[in-house]
């Protein structure tokens, strides 16, 4: 499946764009699922002992796809491709590789 494919699949289970604070709910949402992912993880550090072998595979793919939706249709609600999201963003990389800046902090390097 492409990612256009799958951001307009996954409107079909959207909201609209003009329900209030639709823009809200979707940052709120996005920021949660990838808590969830996040908690899920300090609890494999915790009881695990940082074994990330053990994770639950099924498990991770639900959150992900989760965390994926809240993505595609956030772009869709500023009329932005997940196609064109998912290309700026490896080129962005490409170039920080490029000139030896995958490290480090800040947006602009």
């Amino acid at each position: 499946m492409h990612l256009n494919e799958y951001q307009q699949a996954a409107l079909r289970t959207a909201a609209p764009k003009d329900k209030p604070n639709e823009v809200f709910h979707l940052l709120l949402g996005l920021v949660g699922e990838a808590g969830e992912l996040a908690e899920k993880a300090k609890k494999i550090v915790r009881d695990q002992d940082s074994d990330f072998t053990r994770w639950d595979r099924d498990d991770l793919k639900k959150e992900l796809g989760d965390t994926l939706w809240y993505i595609a249709v956030l772009a869709d609600h500023f009329d932005v491709p997940l196609e064109e999201v998912a290309h700026l963003n490896l080129t962005k990389l490409a170039d920080r590789q490029s000139r030896n800046m995958l490290s480090g902090s800040g947006d602009n390097r």
